[in-house]
C-alpha cells in the first residue's frame, strides 16, 4: 500500500502512519464521515417538514418559509446548523444534535438529555440574566416526542392554561413553569431540534482570533464582556452540581447531571460514566470523584489508551496521585456551598462580536453545569495555544493574559458587587496554588497526564520530579489490585486495535483500486 494513502475524516485526510499514532480511537472517527453524510441526507429529504417545524413555533406563513441548500449548513462539532429563510432573509436557525457525535447509539435518551438542558438553559438565562446576550429561543422538539413553543407565540389556549396552572402552582409555593408551553406538531425527527434565532448583529471570534488577539484595546474590550457575562451567571447560587432541565410541563429544575461535554463524548465511545442522567452532587469531592473515575473507565475501555508497560505505569501513577492530591486543591469551606452556573464550552466559536470585541451573542449552550465556584476560572484558549501546550515562554505569555482577564474581571466584579471581589479572590488563589491546573486537568479526556507532568508534579519541588520514574513504577501499583496485569492486557489490546486500522486501510485501497 502506498504511503500517501488516506482516508477521509471531518476535519479532512488522515494517512494511515498518522492513525496509527492518534490518540483518540480513530476507528471511530473513521465513521463519522460517512455518518454525517447519511444524517445531511435524513435532513434534506425532510425540508419540507423542517420549513413546517419554522412555520408553526413563531406562527409564520408556511409558504415565507425556505431550507437553503446543504451548502449554507453549518456543521458543529455536537450540532447541525440550518439557517432558514423568512421571507427571503435569514431570520432562524434550526440546530440538531448530532446522533453520531453524543452517544445516542450507545446510550438512548442523549439527544433529549442535550435538548432539554440547553432548553431549560435558554429559559433560565432569558429569565434570571438578561443582560446576557443569547439567540431567542422559539421553540423545540424532542426525539419524536412532545415539542415546546415560547409563550409569547403559544396559542391562545395554551397560555390561558399556563397562566392558570402557574397561579395555582405559585400559590402553592411548588416550581412554576418556564414561558415554554407544549405545542404539538405532526413532524418528527429522530435527533429532535432547537429552533433559535439568526445571529445578524456581529461575527463568531474565532473569525479574527487569530489575526487579533495581539490587539490589547480589542482584547480588553472582550475580558471585560465575558466577565460580565460570568458574574451575571454568577449572581444565583445553586444547592447542588448539575445540569438545568425542562420537563414536560415546561419547569426548569436542577435535576440532571452536570452535563459538561466530556460525559457525552465517552458514551459516544460506548464508554460508561456511570454517572446517570438524574444524578446531581452535594458537595465538589464526590463530584471530583466521578470525573476521575470517567478518566479511570476511559484508560480501560478504549481499545488504544496505553502504549507499553512505562506509559501505562505513568498514566495509572498520575491518575492515582491525582486522587491523592485531590485535598490539597479544593476548600473544604466551599465544599457544600457556592455552586453557580457556568459555561463550559465558552470558546472563541461560540462567541460573536463587534468590531471592536464587544460581546453581541453567546451560542450553544448545550454544556452549562453548575459547578464549584472553585473551578471557575479564564478561559485557556487566551494565548491561542491548547491547554496542555501552555509551558515555557506560552506559561510566561499565558500568565500575563492571566492577569489581563483577572484585573477585569476584579473592576467589574466590585462593580456588581458594591467593592466585594470574592470571586476574584478565589480566581487568584486557584491560580496561585495551582488548583487552575488540577481543575483543568480534571477536565480534559486527553491532556490530564500531560497537565499532571507540566503543572502539577513540578507543585511539590525538585525531588518529586527527579525521582517520578522510580514512583511512576511504584504509585501505578495502588491504581487497582490488578494494575500490571491491568497494563499487559492494555498493550495487546492496542496491538490488535493498530492491526484493525491497518485492515480499514487495506480494504480501502482495494476497495480503490
Amino acid at each position: 500500500m502506498s504511503p500517501s494513502s488516506s482516508l477521509p475524516l471531518l476535519t479532512g485526510r488522515i494517512t494511515l502512519s498518522e492513525a496509527l499514532e492518534e490518540e483518540d480511537d480513530i476507528l471511530e472517527k473513521l465513521s463519522y464521515p460517512e455518518k454525517r453524510l447519511n444524517f445531511c441526507n435524513y435532513l434534506h429529504a425532510h425540508a419540507n417538514e423542517i420549513e413546517s417545524i419554522v412555520s408553526h413555533h413563531p406562527h409564520i406563513p408556511r409558504a415565507s418559509c425556505r431550507v437553503p441548500w446543504v451548502d449554507e449548513w453549518t456543521h458543529g462539532s455536537f450540532n447541525i446548523c440550518i439557517p432558514v429563510y423568512v421571507n427571503d432573509q435569514k431570520k432562524v436557525m434550526i440546530r440538531f444534535p448530532l446522533p453520531y457525535k453524543i452517544g445516542e447509539s450507545t446510550h438512548p435518551g442523549n439527544a433529549e438529555e442535550k435538548l432539554r438542558c440547553e432548553a431549560a438553559t435558554y429559559a433560565w438565562i432569558q429569565s434570571h440574566c438578561p443582560s446576557i446576550p443569547i439567540p431567542h429561543l422559539w421553540g423545540f422538539g424532542l426525539p419524536s416526542g412532545p415539542s415546546f413553543t415560547a409563550l409569547d407565540r403559544a396559542p391562545l389556549l395554551s397560555r390561558l392554561g399556563w397562566y392558570l396552572r402557574r397561579s395555582i402552582l405559585w400559590a402553592l409555593g411548588r416550581p412554576t413553569p418556564s414561558d415554554y408551553v407544549i405545542h404539538p406538531h405532526q413532524q418528527k425527527f429522530t435527533s429532535g431540534y432547537l429552533l433559535v434565532d439568526y445571529v445578524q448583529d456581529g461575527r463568531m471570534l474565532s473569525e479574527t482570533w487569530d489575526t487579533l488577539h495581539e490587539d490589547r484595546n480589542r482584547r480588553m474590550t472582550l475580558f471585560r464582556d465575558v466577565a460580565r457575562i460570568m458574574l451575571s451567571l454568577a449572581q444565583v447560587q445553586f444547592p447542588r452540581i448539575g445540569s438545568l432541565t425542562m420537563d414536560n410541563h415546561g419547569v426548569v429544575t436542577l435535576t440532571n447531571r452536570p452535563l459538561a461535554l466530556q460525559l457525552h463524548q465517552l458514551e459516544n465511545q460506548g464508554i460508561r460514566t456511570s454517572i446517570p442522567r438524574d444524578l446531581t452532587y452535594a458537595t465538589s469531592d464526590t463530584y471530583l470523584l466521578d470525573l476521575l473515575a470517567c478518566h479511570d473507565n476511559r484508560i480501560r475501555h478504549q481499545p488504544n489508551t496505553i502504549l507499553d508497560q512505562a506509559d501505562g505505569q505513568s498514566q495509572l501513577s498520575a491518575l492515582t496521585m491525582m486522587r491523592a492530591l485531590l485535598p490539597h486543591f479544593t476548600n473544604r469551606e466551599l465544599q457544600r456551598r457556592s455552586f453557580i452556573l457556568m459555561l463550559t464550552d465558552l470558546h472563541p466559536s461560540n462567541i460573536f462580536v463587534d468590531n471592536d470585541w464587544n460581546v453581541t451573542c453567546l451560542i450553544d449552550l448545550e454544556w452549562a453545569c453548575s459547578q464549584p465556584v472553585e473551578m471557575l476560572h479564564p478561559p485557556y484558549w487566551l494565548t491561542n495555544r491548547a491547554i496542555d501546550q501552555i509551558t515555557g515562554e506560552h506559561l510566561v505569555a499565558y500568565s500575563e493574559r492571566h492577569n489581563e482577564f483577572m484585573s477585569a474581571f476584579e473592576v467589574e466584579e466590585k462593580k456588581t458587587r458594591g467593592g466585594d471581589a470574592c470571586y476574584a479572590d478565589i480566581m487568584r488563589a486557584g491560580w496561585k496554588t495551582g488548583s487552575f491546573w488540577y481543575f483543568s486537568a480534571i477536565e480534559s479526556l486527553s491532556g490530564l497526564y500531560n497537565l499532571f507532568l507540566q503543572h502539577i508534579q513540578p507543585i511539590y519541588g525538585t525531588t518529586a520530579v527527579s525521582d517520578w520514574e522510580e514512583f511512576e513504577r511504584l504509585v501505578a501499583l495502588y491504581w487497582a489490585p490488578d494494575s500490571s496485569e491491568f497494563i499487559s492486557e492494555k498493550v495487546k489490546e492496542r496491538e490488535h486495535y493498530l492491526e484493525q486500522i491497518r485492515e480499514v486501510f487495506h480494504q480501502s485501497q482495494h476497495t480503490t483500486d
